[in-house]
């Protein structure tokens, strides 16, 4: 929010120059990002009057005007303005006035032939937001010529530009900023509320109905009379341009003027416009949620889509405007309006906030309501906007309907225990001279008063505290009250202290396995993605956010994989070529016991593997589905997983002769496969990609057992081993884990290790089957066995296969 200092000073005593304020600000958390002096920026500008204005000798478009700035000699002044004219009154820029903003230095100069002695303003080269093309012509007659027109434009002011955190919605006002200024630098406040108007009646001409008093607790609309639109007075023109809003006409500028007074939003409609839209004699103002199909025409000029989950002010149940966001164009203030509906009123901060993100509209309005507005200074707020625009525009009050579910503010009010035990305890010791010691109850009571609560002492060092309404929705327990203590009495006053004794830190074994599986996977050439977790929502299978930012975000990924076809394809699209990459992240997913999540592992394989190229003559070689299996069998061999593979056809997007779960401890893993030659070709990518997803706490799970994270060693056999093959015809449907299986099994004991190195499908294989040769290797630690001990054991591996798979065996 934009601060001006002349306008505060009006509100609390200022006891510091700009720079200390803004660093007393922002130590206090209202960080001040920018300090704007606006006195610089029209020094040496000054009133003058236009005598004569002559059209240039030698340009159309140029005038020559005889300026009197009350120094005795007239200025001969060329100027480009179309609206310059004689006997106006306008700021003149003298010769060795600098204008930073334009970045100028004003000098003696011929334009055209003809010399010019300064330059007549317009308000953009002074720095000033206008929609106004031309010089600026001010309003008031009979001015003292040459005096400084900084004071005139409010160019005698600074401005902070403050930010404030999101659970301090009270400062979003001046009157907000001026409690704090007076609670940090103990000043006298000036804030005087304004006086209640007199009771109106209501004649039944006017009614509000709220239809959702969760949504709209309190909704005040008073008709106003015979108001004369016309142009604001300068000095609420200087402070709304200071608040960097624009100036439109008076009534409207007194509802931003209270907006930015006392953070309560307001809206003026046009009486005559609102029965028009409504239709009939009686006006009702009614709060509802809005229709499907229902579109409302916004003071921005676009048509707007509306949503249930927008918020309306209707009238006569005809949406007129969005409930805390936007005016409608159809019911706005305009140059004819003579009488005004004027709304005041409260909205749920959640209902404002959905409301704005569906149609993708923020305001200044929408962003207090979202952050909450003070419900007591409702009354304060509709007060300050009638008796200005009864003095300002000339109006009559004459009715008011009111609806208000507000609960009695006595009921309401918020008490908080505080110890200053506690205190001490959380904040620590604070810096008294030469010596350290601790807040003493006189400074906890000292700085709580000072934010406005009611501190009543129950004891020795202990407080009941009542908090004020407009701090009602951010000091909720007694730790709040703690961090206001400290923020009030200066953090720089605590002393610095460290922990006695520091502790060596640790990485959890999860997250030591993490980075070596990170690292492994690097290892073998994949490159790691990070990719949204929101992604576009498919019929029946995403979770579908109820309020997202984008259309195309909208929905939580059920997995890894496609995410990462989509990044191959566009590396391909952008000439990238393949992408060997892998993800580590977060799917979603619905059960019946409620939504669910994890975290798993995915990888694409695609890209040609070789370090060059020239034995291809320039092609990449495309991978083949061993040396995919190769990458995972490498990642899982360095992390001590031994992972089986079992064939799987359930994933429509992977090939279905090509595809295999992968099992862990008996615990379904995950999956691996070839990617679908259909879903290739829609999608342009290479022959050969493979894909895979992992349970990544499935893995863990396995991996933080003991006797793979601290592994028994093993003593090395310097005895030869005895090697045996096997070869047989055995069903295609058998696959050679489960036969390694019954090896290992069989062979327990003296089989050290067996590996396939042959398959065969062909002539001479029965059909439905293939032929499959293994060797076997058998060796134990301490002698070199004898053939009288190996074949018995071979024997019972080659019955055990008969036995369990029927193979026909060859050798």
């Amino acid at each position: 929010m934009r601060i001006s200092l002349n306008w505060l000073k009006e509100l609390v005593e200022i006891k510091l120059d700009p720079e200390q304020l803004a660093e007393t600000l922002t130590i206090a958390g209202f960080e001040v990002e920018d300090i704007e002096d606006r006195r610089t920026w029209a020094d040496g500008v000054v009133v003058g009057k236009v005598l004569e204005r002559q059209p240039h000798p030698n340009a159309d478009k140029l005038s020559v005007c005889q300026v009197d700035i009350g120094t005795g000699e007239n200025l001969n002044i060329v100027c480009g303005a179309s609206n310059v004219r004689a006997d106006i009154y306008v700021p003149v820029a003298t010769v060795g006035t600098y204008l930073p903003n334009i970045d100028l230095k004003i000098k003696p100069a011929k334009l055209r032939g003809v010399p010019s002695q300064g330059m007549i303003c317009s308000l953009k080269e002074l720095g000033l937001p206008t929609e106004v093309d031309g010089i600026y012509i001010f309003p008031l007659e009979d001015m003292q010529l040459g005096s400084d027109v900084r004071p005139l434009l409010g160019l005698d002011d600074v401005i902070l530009d403050v930010t404030a955190t999101a659970n301090r919605a009270d400062t979003l006002s001046m009157v907000g900023i001026a409690r704090e200024v007076a609670a940090l630098t103990t000043a006298d406040l000036y804030i005087t509320p304004p006086e209640p108007i007199t009771a109106v009646g209501n004649t039944g001409n006017l009614a509000v109905k709220i239809a959702d008093t969760q949504a709209c607790p309190a909704y005040f609309a008073t008709e106003i009379q015979n108001v004369k639109i016309a142009p604001s007075p300068e000095w609420i023109q200087v402070r709304l341009r200071a608040a960097g809003m624009r100036p439109i006409n008076n009534v409207v500028d007194i509802t931003n003027y209270v907006l930015l007074e006392w953070g309560q939003p307001l809206h003026a409609f046009d009486r005559e416009r609102l029965l028009s839209v409504g239709g009939g004699n009686k006006l009702t103002v009614g709060v509802r949620f809005a229709n499907s199909g229902e579109s409302l025409k916004t003071l921005d000029g676009q048509t707007r889509n509306l949503a249930t989950q927008n918020l309306l002010i209707t009238a006569n149940d005809k949406p007129v405007c969005l409930a805390g966001v936007m005016g409608g164009e159809e019911t706005e203030v305009h140059e004819g309006t003579t009488n005004l509906i004027l709304e005041a009123a409260l909205f749920e901060s959640v209902a404002v906030r959905r409301s704005s993100r569906s149609v993708g509209l923020r305001s200044e309005s929408s962003g207090r309501y979202e952050r909450g507005v003070n419900s007591a200074g409702l009354e304060i707020a509709c007060h300050r906007a009638l008796s200005l625009i009864t003095e300002i525009a000339g109006g009559q009050i004459t009715e008011q309907a009111v609806s208000d579910t507000r609960p009695d503010p006595s009921t309401v009010t918020r008490t908080i225990e505080l110890r200053l035990e506690r205190v001490n305890q959380v904040l620590g010791p604070v810096y008294l001279g030469e010596k350290t010691g601790e807040l003493q109850p006189g400074d906890v009571e000292s700085t709580l008063t000072a934010l406005g609560c009611q501190v009543t002492a129950t004891g020795a060092g202990t407080w009941t505290v009542v908090v004020p309404p407009y701090r009602y929705r951010d000091l909720e327990r007694e730790i709040d009250l703690i961090e206001e203590v400290a923020r009030l009495y200066g953090y720089d006053n605590f002393c610095d202290t460290l922990p006695e004794k520091t502790e060596a830190g640790y990485i959890p074994v999860d997250l030591e396995l993490v980075r070596k599986l990170r690292a492994c996977m690097r290892a073998e050439g994949l490159t790691e993605l990070m990719q949204y977790s929101l992604v576009k929502p498919e019929a029946g299978t995403h979770i579908v956010l109820s309020n997202p930012l984008l259309a195309e975000y909208s929905a939580l990924r059920t997995d890894l994989i496609s995410g990462l076809i989509d990044a191959f394809q566009y590396n391909l699209e952008q000439g990238n070529g393949s992408l060997n990459g892998f993800e580590i992240g977060r799917t979603f997913w619905s059960e019946e016991e409620g939504l669910r999540e994890a975290e798993a592992i995915a990888g694409i394989l695609g890209g040609d593997t070789t370090s060059s190229k020239w034995s291809t003559s320039g092609r990449e070689q495309p991978m083949t589905w061993f040396e995919a299996k190769g990458v995972l069998e490498s990642i899982f061999q360095q992390m001590g997983a031994q992972v089986e593979y079992q064939p799987d056809c359930r994933d429509s997007r992977l090939h279905p002769g090509r595809t295999a779960s992968l099992w862990l401890a008996g615990t379904r893993l995950g999956i691996f496969g070839q990617l679908h030659p259909q879903l290739r070709q829609d999608k342009g990518l290479p022959d050969a990609v493979y894909v895979f997803e992992l349970d990544l706490d499935v893995l863990l799970d396995t991996l933080e057992r003991d006797e793979i994270l601290v592994p028994t060693f093993k003593t090395y056999s310097t005895f030869p081993a005895a090697d045996r093959d096997i070869a047989f015809f055995a069903p295609v449907q058998i696959t050679v884990a489960e036969i390694k299986r019954e090896i290992t099994k069989a062979g327990k004991g003296l089989l050290e290790s067996v590996e396939l190195f042959d398959e065969y499908r062909g002539s001479n294989v029965p059909q439905g089957q293939r032929s499959l040769a293994f060797r076997l290797m058998y060796r134990v630690g301490d002698r070199t066995l004898t053939d009288t001990e190996v074949e018995p054991v071979h024997n019972k591996v080659r019955e055990a296969l008969v036995e369990k798979f029927g193979v026909a065996l060859r050798s």
